[in-house]
């Protein structure tokens, strides 16, 4: 049995696009993700295409099944009151961490996007951590960054910690506004689940944070809950 409490000396940041719980057998399956969600034993999970697109968006993930993840509560950012997210962006925190003020994004680009944040109190320290999903254009990706990083740039302080699909197939170009700031770190291709070829999903770490370990989660079920393979990084306060 997963244990729902937090580790000393361990904080466990999962990023996974669960693409509204739609498998690549072509199967939605709400159950499957959290299986898999589970299995990570997270502290702090940042979710991608965490609701369904039309009407009042409501949640991929019923809350009935998000009750069985064991000591993981979702974070209030509901886009509407019955989306988990905002603009599918979701966070879901372990019992124990305090959290505290919340920060939801309007991205520009030619798609609707969004990005959530939260100010969180952990057993390793205060922590910001933001959850992200960038636009499939470059140019829009581009906006959406210089977005991001001036709107951190006018709140309080923090180390401060992203994570997401990035939507950038480069592992050279195309993020450099974000590195400027952060140190951006790829545990490995992720994308597509079935044979990967992508790094899409990142974590941005800044100032103050290091990552101990990583790693992509190849283990059974994650290749056919999704068409992306969640990653994980164990971060530690510097």
């Amino acid at each position: 049995m997963t244990d729902t409490h937090l580790r000393p000396g361990r904080l466990r940041l999962v990023s996974y696009n669960i693409r509204k719980a739609l498998g690549t057998d072509r199967r939605r399956n709400p159950a499957r993700i959290c299986n898999v969600i589970a299995a990570m034993e997270a502290d702090i999970v940042v979710l991608q295409e965490a609701d369904l697109r039309l009407g009042a968006r409501p949640t991929a993930i019923p809350l009935t099944e998000l009750s069985q993840l064991g000591g993981l509560k979702a974070v209030d950012f509901g886009q509407s009151a019955r989306s988990l997210g905002w603009h599918g962006n979701a966070m879901l925190v372990r019992e124990g961490i305090e959290v505290g003020a919340l920060h939801k994004m309007v991205l520009p680009g030619f798609e609707p996007r969004g990005a959530i944040f939260a100010d969180l109190e952990t057993p390793a320290g205060p922590l910001r951590v933001g959850g992200l999903h960038l636009g499939l254009l470059r140019g829009s990706r581009r906006l959406q960054l210089s977005h991001i990083v001036d709107e951190l740039d006018r709140m309080e302080p923090r180390p401060t910690v992203l994570a997401g699909d990035l939507n950038e197939w480069s592992e050279r170009v195309g993020l450099g506004r974000l590195a400027r700031r952060f140190d951006i770190h790829a545990p490995g291709r992720s994308f597509h689940a079935r044979r990967p070829v992508a790094a899409l999903d990142r974590i941005a770490i800044g100032a103050g944070i290091v990552i101990a370990q990583s790693g992509v989660w190849h283990e059974q079920p994650a290749p056919a809950a999704s068409d992306h393979l969640p990653i994980w990084a164990d971060l530690r306060h510097a």
